[in-house]
């Protein structure tokens, strides 16, 4: 994440921001909830939960074409909400398409791309069809949503899929990619950030060898969006995606961005109402973005809540959440690295990261070293993280993910590093107990 030049929250603050998470207050397995699995899923602030439950109690209608007041209200709430987001990423309103999630809004590319193929879209969404010779690169650090769609669009279009290697230190290698970027290239899809190195991907490096062969870039943000600020037109990517719950918003939501010419281009993905002009008994005409992309009942109270969380990140600044939680993560990592049998993945030292660590614990599994924790009040992820191929090249089956969030405190780290301290001994691997 490299260090803000913003004020880290003060002990005061951090302590206004915690009371602001009802959950922080319970306990588990008589111990007071430590929560470092904030990169699987978010808690959520109050006034999240308060937002989402307020639509419900006072305005609960169908958006758009409603002639009634709750109707008008719930569609102003609604397209509120696009607006927030759209301010978020700096970027215009028709730009922005709410999807269930990221996994949704990646498949949806995948999908409206393999249409394009097909020769639905007409001559606008021709410029974005594949074609056997065609390349799509993806990264070995990929997570599974956005590494299996393009297999799957790979195999239907005739298309090749081609990968940028990961290093031994997690690092993508940016020399192997300019090879492997070339003049058949016609999707880019990455990580803004790895979920089991928490390093950040070198876009300014990346993004313009896909620039240079007129590639379709794809920038999958799902652990960027909490951490970093999110300015795709900067960044040149023509498609992003982030999921909602990792942001401190409610389940259930995603959302995609994409440059007005291209969703305006790509046929949709699923059909139905709300997303057309005109049907007759043999075609149909469809809306221009987000609309054509948004079919059916959308999700209202979830856009919502959605927005409330990013109006809460907003109100904090992205620069002091950063400064606060790299001094979490620096710990975090440093700690780790020291204790006996632990083996940190990701290892790069001139990488940006984002407050996340995932460990090898010798001689105990993931699930073991995660139920050790969760005994003593920690919550963390274990598992392959839906990146099999990055565990698979880093020599891991499965690793022990331990993720902060704004929230986190030194205090929690230490408790953390502890009882990571102790896993080895406890299942008679060696180490010593806290």
């Amino acid at each position: 994440m490299g260090t803000s030049t913003a004020a880290p929250f003060t002990g005061a603050e951090l302590e206004a921001i915690r009371a602001q998470f009802p959950i922080l207050q319970r306990e588990v397995q008589g111990h007071p909830l430590v929560y470092l699995d904030s990169a699987a899923t978010a808690q959520k602030p109050q006034r999240v939960i308060d937002a989402e439950s307020s639509f419900y109690a006072t305005a609960n209608a169908a958006v758009h074409r409603g002639a009634h007041t709750l109707a008008g209200e719930a569609t102003e709430l609604y397209e509120d909400a696009r607006l927030t987001i759209a301010r978020f990423l700096h970027v215009d309103e028709n730009e922005v398409v709410f999807t269930s999630h990221a996994t949704e809004a990646l498949n949806l590319i995948a999908y409206a791309l393999g249409n394009a193929s097909l020769g639905m879209g007409g001559a606008a969404a021709a410029p974005y069809a594949l074609k056997p010779g065609d390349e799509i690169v993806t990264t070995e650090l990929e997570h599974h949503a956005n590494l299996i769609p393009w297999q799957e669009l790979a195999a239907r279009t005739g298309a090749t899929l081609r990968h940028i290697p990961v290093r031994d230190n997690g690092a993508l290698d940016v020399e192997v990619a300019r090879s492997v970027i070339g003049e058949r290239t016609r999707v880019l899809a990455l990580s803004h950030v790895s979920n089991v190195t928490g390093q950040v991907s070198p876009l300014a490096q990346l993004v313009p060898l896909a620039r240079a062969v007129g590639a379709l870039v794809v920038l999958d943000s799902c652990q960027a969006a909490p951490h970093v600020p999110l300015h795709p037109r900067e960044l040149d990517v023509d498609l992003a995606v982030f999921s909602g719950h990792k942001l401190y918003g409610p389940t259930g939501i995603g959302v995609l961005y994409g440059r007005a010419e291209v969703l305006d281009a790509l046929p949709p993905f699923l059909y139905g109402g709300s997303m057309i002009t005109t049907v007759t008994m043999e075609k149909a005409e469809y809306l221009p973005s987000p609309q054509r992309f948004e079919p059916g009942t959308p999700r209202i109270a979830q856009a919502i809540g959605l927005a409330e969380a990013v109006r809460f990140v907003d109100e904090l600044g992205l620069d002091r959440i950063a400064a606060s939680e790299h001094a979490v993560a620096q710990r975090l990592r440093d700690g780790l690295s020291v204790i006996p049998g632990v083996r940190l993945l990701g290892t790069d030292p001139a990488a940006p990261r984002v407050a996340l660590a995932s460990v090898v614990v010798d001689g105990v599994h993931a699930h073991d070293a995660g139920q050790f924790l969760d005994d003593r009040g920690i919550a963390a992820r274990v598992g392959h993280h839906c990146a099999q191929p990055l565990h698979r090249r880093l020599g891991a089956t499965a690793s022990l993910r331990l993720s902060a969030a704004v929230h986190t405190t030194a205090q929690e780290v230490e408790l953390a590093l502890d009882a990571v301290a102790g896993i080895r001994s406890f299942f008679g691997a060696g180490g010593s107990t806290p």
